[in-house]
């Protein structure tokens, strides 16, 4: 959901009684509310999310898995979504129809996900197939709009992840010629590139100036990556990593795939946050990581990991902004909110949208 958009829902500010509040006040509200809620309530928390939130998360995860457990969750009539917009519009898609979705803050958008918006991507399509005819796949990283994802479903794409990004590439490519991959172009790039597909059969789509950007023949374009990126992940380079080398060389480099591609060469390892978790909990007592990612995920883990030296790859990176608007005093105000019967901060998708993005997801998990 753009801002504007998110304005225009009109669900009211924070009120200030609870910017007031002494965080024990704060812990103490939430803490009543799920033990008089029980079961029907489920809060799952995303990876990035503060400390002060994800402690009464009652799942951990990523978008996707957190989603699937807000769907197999039968029992909860309510699920307070502590993530951003997309993922809490992932678990509407599909969870069942009397159970409600909240997003504590609704400005707790995804930079990366605005990037690509329903227009932009019908105009695309309409020229990309003027270009290359009815050869094009569209796939879509669930970090994208409900609409985005829809899009794909109706036109025989899948969502794909972080973690399964090669498996699903693999598949579009046995269904169709050509790939148009949304919204985040370096997740795009270095799995096509994992699988072989050289630099110069990628073009990028400027959704801004309306052009396809290639330094090749069109005709030898595999993969075409839609010109967007996630505004945490694209702060990590390569002279970082360099740096690390130079001072540290005992010290391995972990990095998400959504970071540029040069900085994924150069890095030792290159996972999603689960496999970024994974190999932080396996790796031997005394070992050195610099890790590529956002910044909270990064603390907690050299809060659990006290045995190994971690630290950020960017020493300066601040944790993901739009992430973070959900905190302590929004996540209170939302659970007062729905035990007092008030439906506030609601994220519903419509039936027509959700139908061909359940389609795009099922179509994945079916993989």
């Amino acid at each position: 959901m753009s801002m504007l958009n998110v304005l225009k829902t009109r669900a009211g500010q924070l009120p200030d009684k609870y910017r007031k509040m002494e965080d024990s006040e704060l812990r103490e509200i939430v803490l009543s509310i799920k033990a008089k809620m029980g079961k029907r309530l489920f809060i799952p928390g995303h990876h990035y999310q503060k400390d002060e939130v994800i402690m009464f998360a009652d799942a951990t995860g990523d978008s996707l898995k957190l989603a699937q457990l807000s769907a197999a969750n039968k029992e909860a009539q309510h699920i307070v979504f502590c993530g951003v917009h997309f993922m809490a519009e992932t678990a509407d898609i599909l969870s069942l129809d009397h159970q409600k979705v909240y997003l504590p803050d609704m400005r707790a958008g995804c930079s990366m996900a605005d990037m690509a918006d329903i227009h932009q991507t019908e105009r695309a399509w309409q020229l990309l197939q003027g270009i290359f005819g009815d050869s094009i796949i569209p796939l879509t990283y669930v970090n994208s709009t409900a609409e985005i994802k829809a899009f794909v479903g109706e036109n025989m794409g899948a969502t794909v992840t972080s973690s399964n990004a090669e498996k699903m590439l693999n598949w579009a490519f046995q269904q169709k010629e050509r790939v148009l991959f949304l919204p985040d172009q370096h997740l795009g790039r270095n799995t096509a590139f994992s699988l072989g597909v050289g630099l110069d059969e990628m073009a990028v789509w400027n959704p801004i100036d309306h052009k396809l950007e290639s330094d090749g023949p069109l005709e030898k374009v595999k993969v075409i990556l839609w010109k967007g990126h996630c505004s945490v992940h694209e702060n990590f380079t390569a002279e970082q990593i360099r740096e690390v080398r130079k001072n540290h060389s005992e010290m391995k480099v972990i990095v998400h795939p959504e970071c540029r591609h040069e900085v994924v060469e150069l890095a030792d390892f290159a996972g999603s946050t689960n496999y970024i978790i994974e190999k932080i909990q396996s790796a031997p007592p005394a070992s050195s990581w610099a890790i590529g990612t956002e910044m909270n995920l990064v603390n907690r883990l050299i809060s659990c990991h006290l045995d190994k030296t971690i630290v950020s790859l960017n020493p300066h990176m601040c944790p993901c902004l739009t992430m973070n608007r959900i905190d302590l005093p929004h996540l209170a105000w939302c659970l007062e909110s729905i035990d007092q019967g008030e439906d506030r901060n609601i994220i519903a998708v419509d039936s027509r949208v959700a139908e061909f993005a359940r389609t795009a997801l099922q179509r994945m998990l079916d993989q």
